[in-house]
């Protein structure tokens, strides 16, 4: 299918989920994820209407970066190694993938303008899945407040591929949480007013609770993606 047959139907997805849950649609962001698909695929999405884009390798938005330049907002979504900073760091709109405090001294190092970066909470526990535990988030904030190129824009988690609602409900919820302690620091480089959570098969539950940003991939460009 034409990539913009299948934004209509995500975006009458996503007005039904605000619908459901009191939110206006506006608040959400679609991050057309493009890891698996071409260029020409992803310069289909932009023309579409997509105006942002998430990679999870280096080395794909990077050949992407070329072709696009700034045309849309970047966002990495992936994990980042730190020997791999410089490539990107200047490149991206957004890193959802912080989670270590070595990768927070490099990106400070390395980018020329304060970053938005989303925290990567391992809500579900999974070994299989990066990201900080729950209970550490608040103290891995706070160590931040020496980068003057960090700013913690939000936090991102994946939840696990599931059908039972009910589990990635109370995973989403409890990202939702995390944030209303961290907003509760009143930090000014950790506003945290995103959320990043949901993907192609449980993006509808991710906004109704509370999801501001949504990474699709499969459902949106094809195969491939999240």
């Amino acid at each position: 299918m034409e990539v913009s047959e299948n934004l209509r139907y995500i975006k009458s997805q996503i007005e039904s989920a605000c619908e459901r849950s009191g939110r206006n649609p506006e608040e959400i962001t679609i991050i057309a994820v493009t890891k698996y698909v071409d260029a020409d695929r992803t310069q289909e999405a932009v023309k579409a209407g997509i105006t942002h884009l998430g990679e999870n390798r280096d080395e794909g938005l990077l050949a992407k970066w070329e072709i696009l330049k700034d045309k849309p907002v970047w966002h990495f979504i992936g994990t980042l190694q730190s020997r791999k900073v410089k490539n990107v760091i200047n490149k991206i709109d957004y890193l959802h993938s912080l989670d270590r405090f070595s990768l927070a001294k490099e990106i400070n190092k390395r980018t020329e303008k304060p970053l938005k970066c989303l925290v990567q909470v391992n809500v579900s526990g999974e070994e299989s899945k990066h990201g900080i535990e729950p209970s550490k988030v608040l103290d891995f904030i706070k160590s931040l407040e020496g980068f003057k190129n960090i700013r913690v824009s939000g936090l991102m988690t994946m939840a696990p591929h599931i059908e039972d609602e009910e589990a990635l409900r109370e995973c989403f919820r409890s990202l939702k949480k995390i944030q209303s302690e961290v907003q509760e620091l009143n930090l000014v480089y950790a506003p945290c007013k995103e959320l990043s959570m949901g993907m192609s098969n449980d993006f509808g539950v991710a906004v109704e609770e509370g999801a501001t940003m949504i990474r699709i991939g499969t459902a949106l460009v094809g195969m491939g993606g999240q």
